[in-house]
């Protein structure tokens, strides 16, 4: 029944005069997100964009619904502008939408000013003709109705729909740039990610990898979580970073309460050198205020000490709890509770600074190579490709 989805972009239509721009970039980005189903071609007129349907109605709504940019959907039955032609189809769409009955009411918006009836007018007449056409269950109510059919006039034809799909909101990833996230295997830094690209941001994952302490188990979840994060955004770029002699070194060389501090200063400078080398202008991580000894205010200003790029912190006022959720929802929760260490838990200290002072941790960081281990570092460092899967 239905021909078209009808695709709407909420904020993107305030972006003044690069508006094209971010439209262009979430067509694009929509054909991306489609491309495993049939092909076809995706129109934009003002303030709309326009997904033909292929008997794919649900596999589409689905995809559509993981592209960032897109602000709801709607699947649409077109006809010509003859309202005889319109109250049919209003009638088809009321019976899809509300199969058991109920109340509806119906709106129009009429673009196309050379239809002779106004808005109104042809509200009262489709509602009328859906009033006199239906079963008993079905009741018209103005004020508090269950239901809304929609019709639109636009100089293309009539458009009608009765579901409106939310969309992911934001704004289409590859509009703002590009950014580095530091990904570990738990549960914080993966939905950090998923707030970037939700702002348009492209991302390159940085994992810190400390093999033979941590197993090959504990990549492939990093990985497996990648592949969900691309799913949202597109393919991305998983630079996985070895990190072994830099932990053996903090551990041989540094105070023990010290070593968390100082692996995440190691982290951020190594963090800041791929991005660069990427040309990504921020680092993304998954910390949230107080919730573990690195993520205290003492904490975070020692160890962003070590860089001048900006530090994106998404989660900083969100609780356990409110990041489960989100990440139950983009389905990365259950690759994350697997039971496989990353480098920060496995080498966590009995008893971690919680204050950490810059003064000490910059003492005890002369007693390091950090050049050398730096270097060795990146040397090592093995960038995965990651592409996206169907669902």
């Amino acid at each position: 029944m239905y021909e078209l989805i009808l695709v709407r972009y909420g904020e993107l239509g305030l972006k003044g005069k690069n508006k094209s721009q971010f439209i262009n970039r979430l067509i694009l980005n929509i054909k991306r997100g489609i491309k495993d189903l049939a092909p076809r071609e995706v129109r934009s007129t003002w303030g709309r964009i326009w997904v033909p349907v292929h008997d794919d109605l649900d596999q589409l709504l689905e995809k559509l619904q993981m592209v960032f940019g897109i602000y709801s959907v709607s699947p649409v039955v077109k006809t010509e502008k003859d309202l005889e032609e319109i109250k049919k189809a209003a009638l088809r769409v009321l019976h899809d939408s509300l199969p058991q009955g109920g109340s509806f009411k119906v709106e129009t918006r009429r673009s196309d000013k050379t239809f002779p009836l106004t808005s109104p007018e042809i509200s009262k007449k489709v509602g009328s003709y859906l009033f006199v056409h239906s079963p008993d269950i079905y009741r018209a109510d103005m004020h508090h109705p269950q239901h809304t059919i929609e019709v639109e006039i636009r100089a293309e034809g009539a458009f009608v729909y009765g579901q409106v799909v939310p969309g992911a909101k934001g704004l289409p990833v590859g509009s703002s740039g590009r950014a580095v996230l530091m990904l570990s295997g738990g549960i914080d830094s993966p939905v950090a990610g998923w707030m970037a690209m939700k702002r348009g941001v492209t991302i390159e994952g940085v994992h810190f990898h400390s093999f033979p302490f941590t197993s090959e188990r504990a990549k492939q979840k990093v990985l497996d979580i990648c592949q969900v994060l691309a799913r949202w955004g597109g393919k991305m770029r998983l630079h996985v970073v070895h990190f072994t002699e830099i932990q053996k070194a903090i551990r041989q060389h540094c105070r023990e309460e010290y070593g968390i501090t100082i692996m995440r200063r190691m982290m951020f400078r190594l963090a800041e050198r791929i991005a660069l080398k990427n040309k990504a202008y921020a680092i993304y991580t998954g910390e949230s205020v107080g919730q573990v000894a690195s993520q205290t205010l003492e904490s975070m200003f020692t160890i962003n000490n070590v860089t001048n790029m900006p530090v994106l912190r998404p989660l900083v006022g969100m609780d356990k709890e409110e990041i489960i959720k989100i990440a139950q929802k983009i389905g990365t929760y259950d690759i994350s509770i697997r039971p496989y260490e990353d480098c920060c838990t496995l080498f966590l200290p009995d008893y971690p600074k919680i204050r950490p002072r810059l003064d000490e941790a910059e003492a005890m960081e002369k007693n390091l190579d950090i050049e050398g281990l730096l270097q060795e570092a990146l040397e090592k460092t093995e960038v995965i490709e990651i592409v996206q899967e169907e669902i």
